[in-house]
């Protein structure tokens, strides 16, 4: 999964505008302008498609957490510059104040099963016995659940 697919679905499933996510990004004190956003959410195949880096998406992710928690006092953690699946995983756990229940719940709206073991393996640190890594396709299917449940709640709410 690129960073930008990631980007995209995030933008997709809590229906973000290009505003809002210039005001994510600089939660986390990063500026990007909203010319850069829609470069980023662009087709892979458009000529004016940006890549959008490790550093770029952690602090999006940073920024995100505060959009949903609250911006925290003092100083704003520092963008990572290489992220992996399970950071990724983490901060959008953190993000949405997530419980293990609720993200088992969320992978098997998508047909996901895993045990609470198998799911706690992806929040440890590296060196861990039980770590595991998170593969591009569990982190897909956790969006996809995410975008399944969000959008479903959105439009029950509006009718």
């Amino acid at each position: 999964m690129t960073n930008n697919d990631i980007l995209r679905r995030i933008r997709y499933t809590y229906d973000l505008k290009d505003s809002t996510m210039v005001e994510i990004f600089s939660s986390a004190d990063f500026n990007a302008s909203e010319k850069q956003v829609a470069t980023w959410l662009k087709k892979d195949e458009d000529d004016t498609f940006l890549k959008l880096n490790d550093t770029e998406l952690a602090a999006f992710l940073n920024g995100f957490i505060n959009f949903k928690r609250g911006k925290r006092d003092g100083q704003q953690p520092k963008p990572e510059e290489h992220l992996n699946n399970n950071m990724i995983f983490k901060k959008l756990r953190i993000a949405l104040d997530l419980k293990t229940e609720d993200i088992l719940a969320i992978l098997q709206l998508v047909d996901i099963h895993l045990s609470n073991h198998e799911l706690s393996a992806f929040f440890r640190k590296p060196d861990h016995k039980n770590f595991r890594e998170c593969k591009d396709q569990v982190l897909r299917n956790f969006l996809l659940g995410m975008q399944r449940r969000q959008r479903t709640d959105q439009s029950s709410s509006e009718s």
